[in-house]
């Protein structure tokens, strides 16, 4: 039986209080936001990269990024992953817990965006679990049912490459999380733009 008491007095992370004493108003930022993972299933898979990127008033926030690398050797080893990019990276390094609290620390209460987001959702709630945290409380929005939606397709799936190059894109140089990101946001202002939301 479920111990609502329990529930209702659970002491969560003092990052995670702060996190949620945030949502007493709507955001006008929006954070575009791109995972790399040992895959889709958040039971067994992990994070090994956080890219995110800030937009607000229709701009682009150069200056308003996130990116940090985990190192999950034992996982990279295990998928029989190329773990060059952890070992080489000269990008920020943190171990998961501390890797989760800085992202929600950066995200805040601003609205996520990207690709197949549930996914990117799933898995960051399943590390929040983990450290005896809540779900996410972030609104969602995907650009691939945006690009349905705008297009009236209901039949078929877009990759990231695909609506970067419908829209007119460029995908070249991609090396990192935070590429991603960068180009879901280049793609959700002209969504954004089209669908008329604000």
């Amino acid at each position: 039986m479920f111990d609502w008491i329990k529930h209702i007095n659970k002491e969560y992370p003092e990052f995670w209080k702060k996190y949620l004493a945030k949502f007493d108003h709507r955001s006008k930022r929006f954070v575009t936001l791109s995972l790399e993972t040992s895959g889709t299933n958040p039971e067994k898979d992990v994070i090994f990269a956080f890219g995110a990127m800030g937009v607000f008033n229709n701009n682009l926030m150069i200056g308003d990024h996130f990116e940090i690398v985990i190192p999950q050797y034992k996982f990279l080893h295990d998928n029989e992953m190329d773990n060059e990019f952890v070992i080489e990276s000269k990008q920020d390094k943190l171990g998961e817990p501390e890797a989760v609290e800085a992202f929600v620390n950066f995200i805040g209460n601003a609205v996520l965006v990207g690709h197949r987001i549930h996914h990117d959702v799933d898995m960051i709630n399943m590390a929040l679990e983990k450290l005896g945290c809540g779900r996410l409380k972030n609104e969602a929005l995907d650009i691939e049912i945006m690009h349905r939606k705008l297009n009236d397709i209901t039949d078929k799936q877009f990759s990231l490459d695909e609506l970067a190059r419908f829209y007119k894109i460029p995908i070249s140089d991609r090396m990192t999380a935070v590429d991603d990101a960068y180009i879901m946001a280049l793609l959700f202002l002209k969504l954004k733009s089209r669908l008329g939301i604000q």
